[in-house]
């Protein structure tokens, strides 16, 4: 089975071609443009580069986050609209889950920058959740950690290295690369799922924020 995966969480983002679990091609964005702007045409870029036609493709899968939340709303749109005028299931995968997919270590910290000072994080033990999603500053987050450092990955833990780094000294563990691409896991993560038995539909998809939009914020505060 194919299962075409976009990425737009961060500014990098990227796109994967997953056939049988397997990556058949990943590409990087064009992160010198905004995603709006470059979007679908990479995906149309990558399947033709693969000679697959989109109607062999047999389902979809884009991260819902948690990230720039424009990232987010443009990837998101991206594949449902390409879901819908296939007819084909569209998996929603969380970056966080992704990056713990592509470290592969027994104990991973994924951190994605959330602006302000703070990161989202979330600890997975074996592949495994143990922490779930939160946003805080990255001190609080590593006062959690410090017994036990694990494995740190993504554009938080990039940003951030530095408190890592005085923190936890010669302990510190940093995936190589820091910043790793994403669609090809999320892709993988599809697969999982679609074996699992599950079929999605794009309208189900449900964006993973953490922490609330700013709009929706300053509705309030109106």
């Amino acid at each position: 089975m194919l299962i075409l995966a976009l990425d737009t969480t961060t500014s990098a983002g990227s796109c994967a071609l997953v056939g049988d679990g397997r990556v058949v091609r990943e590409e990087a964005s064009d992160r010198g443009r905004p995603q709006a702007a470059r979007l679908p045409g990479e995906l149309a870029a990558l399947i033709e580069r693969t000679g697959v036609a989109l109607a062999a493709v047999d389902a979809f899968a884009v991260g819902i986050g948690p990230g720039s939340f424009t990232g987010l709303r443009v990837g998101i749109a991206t594949m449902q609209g390409l879901a819908m005028a296939t007819g084909k299931p569209l998996f929603g995968i969380s970056a966080l889950d992704a990056l713990a997919r592509v470290v592969a270590a027994p104990r991973v910290a994924t951190w994605v920058d959330a602006w302000r000072g703070e990161v989202y994080a979330a600890l997975y033990e074996n592949g495994r959740e143990v922490e779930p999603p939160t946003v805080e500053p990255p001190q609080a987050v590593l006062g959690r950690l410090i017994d036990r450092p694990p494995v740190f990955a993504g554009d938080g833990a990039e940003i951030y290295q530095s408190i890592i780094r005085a923190t936890l000294g010669d302990r510190t563990r940093l995936h190589d690369p820091i910043v790793p691409l994403l669609a090809g896991a999320m892709g993988t993560l599809a697969t999982e799922a679609w074996e699992a038995g599950r079929r999605p539909t794009p309208d189900a998809i449900r964006p993973l924020y953490v922490r609330r939009p700013d709009a929706e914020l300053a509705r309030d505060r109106a």
